[in-house]
């Protein structure tokens, strides 16, 4: 059994993140006001859309005065492409991030000198909540450039004494080589490419158990409990939880904590968080799962006053820390799969594939029109270290397709394929090939 990195001393924790749930909320509605009367003065956009609501930052007594105020989407960032929801003029601006742009136009995100160092204290914060410090080396295997991960856990680590390793993405042979003669202790990665470079340490011979990795922070896509355990299992270390995006800050808006891994706590000292139905846009009580709607509270270049993430989640009651916490994330509202009128999210389905032992992680979903009706294939690869006949492959495959039926109610094509069958990502992996017409 591996050393395990040890929780960080309550002497080493900022002291907000012990501070009384009072002390909390005093800290956000001060932040709060400032916040939205910041984005209200010099965001148009945004104060048309308020003067359309008839809300106005003098409107805010308390924390739930924000309901007054209307939502920010993405689409709003769009609208206002590239610089329009900017509320600091571009001398103050250092950094510019934006997204890939895959379901229509880049959102930009610009970051004052502050800006980025509050991002850089809140990586840290979350890299210390996983046991990480001085010392420690870290491979940095999420990408650089314009996607906000890389460059965010990079200046995070080193905000926090770690010595970095910044390979980025792709490389997946030099990622095993750099494990092995660096001798990493942490390694902040997609999930799904983790398992892309676990497949490439057992293509190598090296057995992933006795590498020097002794925890993961895994983010930028959802994964089930189950892909959690299995890259533990492999690993023999602690994988967990960090969540972001772009358009409120990048990585860090919420990390777990190593001594609870009960999913990620929200930094709410930056960010007042909602959870709301996502069809009415009315707020629905903790523990519900609904939509997470974050409001920035210490952004300058972007403030962001209830951008609805699409993100579906719950809100939890505090453990590791004052903080509340984030439900795993169990889809996106617009990653939704209507299947012959049944709602279905990608991460039920690769639930019940790693019920069974044979399967890996590695599945991609194909969405057909036949006739009038959807039809759904489930390609799914074998582990690496199972060997199938075409008779077991078969056997397999009905049972997962029972599972499926019984538990997520859609009929399914299942295929069992081999190893290396399905491209791989250096990234976010690319779950849904949907071919039915758009119109």
């Amino acid at each position: 059994m591996k050393t395990r990195l040890s929780p960080p001393s309550r002497q080493s924790l900022d002291p907000i993140e012990i501070a009384s749930r009072d002390e909390i909320g005093d800290l956000q509605l001060r932040r709060l006001r400032r916040s939205v009367r910041h984005a209200y003065d010099n965001v148009a956009h945004y104060r048309e859309k308020c003067v359309a609501a008839d809300a106005h930052p003098d409107q805010i007594r308390t924390l739930d005065d924000l309901r007054r105020f209307p939502f920010t989407t993405k689409e709003d960032l769009r609208l206002t492409y590239p610089f329009g929801m900017f509320a600091t003029p571009m001398e103050s601006i250092v950094r510019i991030h934006a997204s890939s742009g895959t379901t229509g136009r880049s959102t930009v995100v610009g970051y004052t000198r502050a800006d980025i160092d509050a991002w850089a204290g809140l990586v840290a914060r979350s890299i210390r909540a996983a046991g990480g410090g001085p010392g420690h080396k870290i491979q940095v295997a999420y990408g650089y450039g314009l996607f906000t991960g890389g460059l965010g856990a990079h200046y995070g680590a080193e905000r926090l004494g770690c010595a970095v390793i910044p390979i980025s993405g792709g490389q997946t042979e030099k990622q095993v080589q750099l494990i092995a003669d660096l001798q990493p202790d942490l390694i902040m990665v997609t999930p799904s490419y983790m398992l892309v470079i676990l497949d490439e340490m057992r293509a190598q011979g090296i057995d992933p158990a006795r590498c020097s990795l002794k925890a993961g922070i895994f983010g930028a896509e959802p994964w089930t409990t189950s892909m959690r355990g299995e890259i533990e299992r492999r690993l023999d270390f602690d994988a967990l939880d960090i969540y972001g995006l772009s358009e409120v800050m990048g990585p860090g808006v919420a990390s777990e904590c190593i001594e609870t891994k009960d999913g990620p706590t929200l930094w709410e000292d930056h960010f007042l968080v909602e959870i709301i139905d996502p069809a009415t846009g009315a707020a629905v009580p903790d523990g519900e799962e609904g939509e997470l709607v974050i409001t920035t509270l210490s952004k300058e270049a972007l403030p962001v006053i209830r951008y609805r993430t699409r993100d579906l989640t719950r809100l939890l009651p505090p453990t590791a820390r004052s903080f509340r916490r984030l439900g795993r994330i169990t889809g996106r509202s617009d990653d939704m799969l209507i299947i012959r009128g049944v709602n279905v999210f990608p991460s039920q389905i690769e639930a019940q594939l790693l019920k069974d032992d044979a399967l890996s992680a590695h599945y991609q979903l194909e969405i057909n029109r036949v006739g009038p009706l959807d039809e759904m294939t489930v390609n799914v690869e074998m582990r690496p270290d199972v060997f199938l006949d075409a008779l077991a492959m078969k056997a397999v495959a009905a049972t997962v397709r029972h599972h499926i039926k019984g538990n997520v109610g859609i009929s399914t094509t299942v295929r069992v394929l081999e190893p290396n069958s399905l491209p791989r990502s250096l990234g976010k992996a690319k779950r849904v090939i949907d071919n039915r017409p758009k119109d």
